[in-house]
Formats: structure tokens, sequence, C-alpha cells
């Protein structure tokens, strides 16, 4: 018996405005969306919906309802769930749908898909994870168990992060360097004592519908449905992780290139194989461990690298992010749920990612997916810079506030405690003179 894992990932970032040195910033906690453009961001999420998310969902219930047997997992951003509730309520009611058939699990994950895991102190990955941990029992009713850090990046760090907040299994990237010689097609585990299982992505079965699936230059084009099963009947292995962008379907491919038809048609060639059985995350996290891979470095499944060079590989990018860890204390000390939020936004790896100058193949990739077509990563970096510097101005100003604040109430409280001490200071005298009026006068010696 072979699995096969099928998982997409769905994300939607807060896209910033442009911003210079002489923009006005926010003065006020409810002005603090102002960094972000409302308007781009509905754009690209309508877009998204109309080409990606509605017909996707649609033919997956559809799916779930023919197949009994079949299962699907999805990985799902907070920022997103915001924006499926503000710009199409019908796209959160539809994943909503597939949810509730209760053979689509979901996975845990940084509620701003923000690289907060790379962090020194683990204290800002934790909320938002939480964070995370809560949009999903209140979208879907259910209780993450398997971890899906941003961009699959993984160390063994984040391993026992991810198993500290009690998760059994996380995703990660088969990248040969880190098998030695092993198959992404098993489970293994990180070094002891964390037990936590890993589950591999096989990279070139989920990139040939993922990147080569419309292009017309790759040898197996076109790719249909039977052929792509009895690509998976073939494979050895105890489990197929096919792990890609939910995007692929509609946006990235579009509907021309025959990639929906695919897909309806896909589960049912699958299954035309006895061996193939569908499975959820947490069913492949069930299988025992093979082996154990040991990653101190950081692996993720961007780019050429499979490394964090996408969101950190330049100059601009490492000082954006080392601004952004900086804030973290900060905006700790400041206990207020729009502040939170801002620096949750802030922390999403898209800005960090639309700073890239990498060129060729990987540098095409990262200008289709910015939505900033004619400014540069340098006019990217600058903007994103002085929000980050403006931001950091309003969390003094609003240190400096609350500093002003208990400093009043310290001092009312003060005024308060004497104007009460004063009345009965006064009750005390006149009490202690009542009794010393009771006193007899003690005899007085008289020297004649």
């Amino acid at each position: 018996m072979t699995f096969v894992c099928l998982y997409f990932h769905v994300h939607q970032p807060f896209r910033l405005k442009k911003f210079s040195f002489f923009s006005k910033g926010p003065s006020h906690l409810r002005e603090l969306p102002a960094y972000f453009d409302e308007n781009l961001n509905k754009h690209y999420f309508e877009k998204a919906a109309k080409q990606c998310y509605l017909p996707t969902n649609a033919i997956l219930l559809k799916l779930l309802e023919r197949h009994p047997e079949f299962k699907v997992n999805f990985s799902i951003s907070g920022t997103f769930l915001e924006q499926a509730k503000r710009f199409s309520p019908a796209v959160y009611e539809s994943f909503q749908q597939l949810a509730s058939t209760r053979r689509v699990e979901v996975l845990g994950e940084t509620y701003y898909h923000s690289l907060s895991s790379l962090y020194a102190s683990p204290q800002e990955f934790f909320r938002q994870v939480r964070h995370h941990e809560r949009a999903v029992k209140d979208a879907f009713g259910l209780s993450p168990r398997v971890f899906r850090n941003t961009e699959v990046i993984y160390n063994n760090r984040i391993a026992q992060l991810a198993e500290a907040r009690g998760y059994k299994a996380i995703l990660t990237e088969g990248i040969e360097r880190v098998l030695n010689g092993n198959s992404a097609n098993h489970v293994y585990h990180p070094p002891e004592p964390s037990r936590i299982k890993l589950l591999l992505r096989n990279y070139r079965l989920s990139d040939d519908i993922g990147y080569r699936f419309a292009s017309r230059h790759w040898a197996e084009w076109p790719l249909t449905s039977e052929k792509y099963a009895s690509w998976l009947a073939a494979s050895p292995g105890e489990t197929l992780n096919i792990f890609m962008d939910y995007e692929t379907f509609g946006e990235h491919h579009w509907r021309d290139t025959g990639i929906f038809s695919f897909l309806e048609h896909l589960p049912p060639r699958i299954l035309d194989y006895p061996h193939l059985k569908f499975a959820s995350c947490s069913d492949v996290a069930s299988l025992p461990a093979r082996n154990t891979l040991d990653i101190p470095y950081e692996i993720s499944w961007a780019d050429l690298e499979r490394d964090t060079s996408a969101w950190l590989g330049n100059s601009l990018q490492q000082a954006c992010f080392k601004e952004l860890e900086s804030l973290a204390p900060a905006v700790s000390g400041i206990p207020d749920a729009a502040i939170q939020d801002t620096y949750g936004r802030l922390q999403t790896s898209d800005h960090l990612y639309y700073l890239c100058t990498k060129s060729w193949a990987d540098g095409d990739v990262h200008k289709y997916f910015s939505p900033y077509k004619d400014a540069t990563p340098f006019d990217n970096f600058i903007s994103f810079m002085n929000v980050l510097q403006d931001f950091k101005r309003f969390l003094e100003a609003q240190k400096q506030k609350q500093k002003h604040v208990q400093r009043t109430a310290e001092l009312h409280s003060r005024r308060v405690k004497r104007t009460l001490e004063g009345p009965l200071h006064s009750l005390r005298l006149k009490k202690r003179l009542r009794e010393t009026r009771k006193q007899p006068f003690p005899p007085v010696a008289i020297n004649t």
C-alpha cells in the first residue's frame, strides 16, 4: 500500500502601499491599516478567487462527494482567511464546505506567513502559531495536528519548536542534499530527543504539476491524468507527498492549459490502482519513521537553491529582516491588538520576497509574483524600510503615551489617597482629643 498525500498551500499577503520618507504615517491606532494597500489587496484577491479558489474548490467538493476514498490537505494562512471574509465571503464559505466533509485536513502554520521561526527568540513564532490555531478552530472547527512552516522552511530547531506546540509531524522539502541517499517517499524524524515525524515533499512529482504542466518545451507535455497516475503507481516507497501552491490551478496555469480537467480526472485515475490510497498528512504521520534526518541548516521549497535565499539572500532583505526582529520587544511591551496585528502583517514573508535581486529563471519568478510591476527591488526596499522606520517611531510615541498615562494614573492615585487621608486624619485627632479629656489629670506636686 502506498499513500498519495495531496497538499495545497493557500495564502494572500496584505500588500504595502508605496511609502516615501515624506509620507504621513499613522498617528493613532485606528490609522495603522494605512500602511496597507486595500485596493491592491482587493484586486488580487478577487482575481485569484475568480480564476482559482472558487472553481478549484468546486471541483474538489465534487470529487469528495463522488469518491469516499478521496482526501486532501490544506494549509491556509490567517491573512488569507481575513481577506476571504472581507473581499469574498463565497470563497470563505467554500473552504468551510470542504472542511465539513471531514476528509480535508487543515495544517497549522504561522498566522502571518512570516519568517519568525528564524528569530533568535521563539516567542513571536509561538504567538503567531497560537493565533493561527485559534483562526482554524473558529473557521473550520478543527485543531491542527501537523505543522507546515512558512515556505516549508525547516531545520532541526524548527522541528523542536513545532513539537513543543504539540504537533506530531512537520512538512519539509525532500531535496537530495539532506536525504543522503534515502528516498523522499518514506517518513523520517529529526535527531533525538525529537520524535516529531518529517513528511518530505517529492519535489519532482510535485513540480511536474506545479511548474512544468503547461510547458510545451517539456518532453512529457502534455501531461494527462492517466500518465501522471501511472508515474505514481510506478513510484516505490510508502508515501508520495505531492505538495504545491493552490494557485497552481487557474492562476499559475490558466484554464486553457487543461489544468482543471486534469485535476478533475486525476483522483479516479489514481484509484484505478489498488495499491494507491489517498491519505491525510496525519495518516502519513502514523507510519513508522524509516530513519533519522539531521538538518541543522535551513531548507525550503523555494527557488533552485531550496534554502532561505529567496527572502534573505541579499543585504536589502537581511537589513529589513533584522529591523523586523528588533521590533519584537517594543511590540510585546504594548498590549494592543491593533499594534500586534500590524506588526504581524509587516512580517509576512512576501515583503522580503519582493526585494530579491536574483537573475535568470528564479528572478523571473520573483518578478511574476510581485504586485509592484514598475518598481525595482531597490525601490521596494526603500518603501518597506520607510514603513518599518515609521512604525518604529509610532511604537516609541505609543510607549511615551503609555508612560504618560501611567504617571497620570499614579499622580491621580496619590491625590485620591491624600484627599481620603485628610478627613481620616482629622477624625483620628478628634478621637484622640476626646479620649484625652476623659482621662483624669494626674496630681501635680506643688513645692512650697
